[in-house]
């Protein structure tokens, strides 16, 4: 298991519960851009927020991720195919999916043998789309004490790979034309609770807190409690999406 898959299975409870669900008009625009609605793969599923609206619009859904314990930790996958794997090294026949997506994840292995793989996969005609969201946004207020934990707070203890998300993956060239997709964004209201949750699915957070043995969460929850006034209050959040997505043959 990679460093990375470990990292994010150490708290798979919390990314199942608190990691944002993407919008549904995404999911319909992949499958109007499909060649075909028979086989999907979502790659590093996760706790499977992508997985569960292909299975609406496919005939059948592959979902792998490095890491058993967060597809163990995934709520509700039934009728989705799971296995556990590297992206770069897929036990799947050639030309035998329509879709492939890759959901907050293609940073961490974005490399010419992952690429390829795709290419192998894929039917001719056959849609790539990656995409990831970076920080969220909120007020001003919120939004600057958020973006100081972020960059200051958190210095350092970004795994490598997170300098793309930063970029809005523009830093990211496969080996293929790049489609342009709709600016779509994730929109949900959430209380301070829902906010704190998500944070500690960051991965710099679980780093820092191995590293120093402290929440760093402990530190910025009464800055953010200030700003937020009624913590019960529901809060507008939106996380802008940037993609990766071509047709590799």
């Amino acid at each position: 298991m990679s460093e990375i898959a470990q990292l994010f299975g150490q708290r798979a409870d919390a990314y199942a519960s608190f990691r944002p669900q993407y919008p549904g008009a995404l999911f319909d625009w992949l499958a109007a851009n499909s060649p075909d609605r028979e086989r999907a793969l979502d790659i590093a599923c996760g706790n499977g927020q992508a997985s569960r609206p292909l299975r609406q619009r496919f005939d059948q859904v592959l979902a792998c991720d490095g890491s058993l314990e967060q597809l163990r930790a995934a709520p509700d996958l039934a009728g989705i195919d799971c296995f556990a794997a590297e992206a770069e090294a897929l036990p799947l026949g050639a030309q035998c999916l329509d879709l492939i997506v890759v959901a907050q994840a293609l940073h961490w292995f974005a490399s010419p043998a992952f690429f390829a793989e795709v290419q192998r996969l894929l039917r001719p005609g056959g849609l790539f789309c990656a995409w990831c969201y970076g920080l969220l946004c909120i007020d001003p207020g919120l939004d600057a004490a958020l973006d100081a934990f972020y960059h200051d707070t958190l210095r350092g203890y970004w795994p490598k790979g997170r300098a793309s998300i930063d970029a809005g993956y523009a830093d990211i060239q496969p080996p293929w034309s790049r489609i342009a997709v709709p600016g779509f964004a994730i929109e949900l209201e959430w209380d301070l609770q829902q906010l704190m949750g998500y944070l500690s699915t960051w991965s710099a957070v679980q780093k820092l807190e191995q590293a120093s043995g402290r929440d760093p969460l402990l530190a910025l929850h009464p800055r953010l409690a200030a700003l937020w006034g009624d913590g019960q209050q529901k809060r507008f959040v939106r996380w802008p999406l940037h993609f990766v997505a071509g047709r590799p043959s």
